[in-house]
């Protein structure tokens, strides 16, 4: 049976919040969570974006929860670096995180000032961090030089067992890319029939038999104007589709760039629904296409209602 996990949305939400959050869903039955990692909001709507990596050691303190997270290595991140955090959050919480890794969005990777490459060049860089990551997470001391540079690198603080390793997609190109390399496949999305082009790429290019993991996104309140103007409010920006999403630098430029998203639009994106049984249809669409886990992401900003609502009404159906 797939699990039903709680995403954390460090654009949204402050970190002392998000924490109050993830213990109400841990009560309210959620299984398992996922962590966002941003160094900037999408939007100033959204207004925040805490550092992700100090609030996990909180999160997987004050739960029980498995946690996991998607991240860019190789721009912010020094996959050395990212190596380590994993290493030590899972030597604390065995068996409790797995990383995902992604090519990055320009939003996030901007700061350090590094040139942003095109997409092909993204993903190379990706796959060498990865298996440097890889790598030192096995004990290796490590020296690179390619598109990243790693001089004599060593965890001397590992866990008995490595955390997954994963790689985050939203096409079936990059999925068919990562196939052979990663433990494991995060995407996101909410239609079915858009997303099961990316799960069999992934698994027939070397992910047969891995887990994969999926996000998808809903707005649910019990009034149904509300829910859809609040989708709109706090999702229009990342509703952009094509290269776009990976190449804006700022918040503005995401509010300019989704300016004529309509309120009637975002239904194409996020799952609006007062009614939560429709809500639990739409999770087991999802849930035939076979993922490990569904991390639901409820963009509206009253997160302990529908926490408690999902869990007396939606959870127990996966259960």
């Amino acid at each position: 049976m797939v699990r039903i996990g709680y995403h954390a949305s460090h654009e949204q939400h402050a970190p002392s919040a998000l924490l109050r959050y993830v213990r109400e869903a841990e009560a309210a039955g959620f299984a398992c969570a996922m962590s966002s990692e941003h160094f900037k909001p999408w939007s100033n709507a959204q207004g925040h974006s805490g550092h992700a990596w100090s609030w996990l050691g909180a999160a997987l303190a004050g739960t029980q929860l498995p946690f996991g997270i998607i991240t860019a290595p190789g721009y912010r991140h020094h996959p050395a670096v990212l190596a380590q955090s994993a290493a030590t959050l899972s030597e604390m919480f065995p068996e409790r995180l797995w990383l995902a890794l992604g090519s990055g969005q320009r939003l996030n990777e901007d700061v350090t000032g590094l040139p942003w490459p095109e997409k092909a060049e993204r993903t190379a860089r990706l796959c060498e961090c990865a298996a440097v990551i890889r790598a030192l997470l096995a004990g290796e001391t490590v020296t690179h030089r390619g598109r990243i540079t790693v001089v004599d690198a060593k965890l001397y603080s590992r866990p008995e067992r490595a955390p997954r390793l994963l790689a985050g997609a939203v096409t079936p190109e990059t999925a068919r890319c990562v196939g052979q390399w990663a433990d494991g496949l995060v995407t996101v999305g909410i239609d079915p029939a858009k997303l099961r082009p990316v799960f069999e790429a992934f698994r027939e290019s070397g992910g047969a038999g891995k887990p994969i993991f999926l996000q998808t996104k809903v707005c649910w309140d019990p009034d149904p104007a509300k829910a859809l103007a609040e989708a709109h409010t706090q999702w229009a920006s990342n509703m952009l589709e094509g290269n776009v999403n990976w190449e804006l630098r700022t918040p503005e430029e995401f509010e300019t760039a989704s300016r004529f998203v309509r309120p009637e639009d975002v239904p194409g994106y996020v799952r609006i629904s007062t009614d939560l049984g429709q809500h639990a249809a739409w999770l087991a669409e999802l849930a035939e296409l076979g993922p490990a886990e569904i991390i639901i992401h409820q963009v509206a900003c009253d997160q302990s209602r529908f926490s408690e609502a999902f869990g007396r009404y939606v959870l127990p159906k996966f259960a």
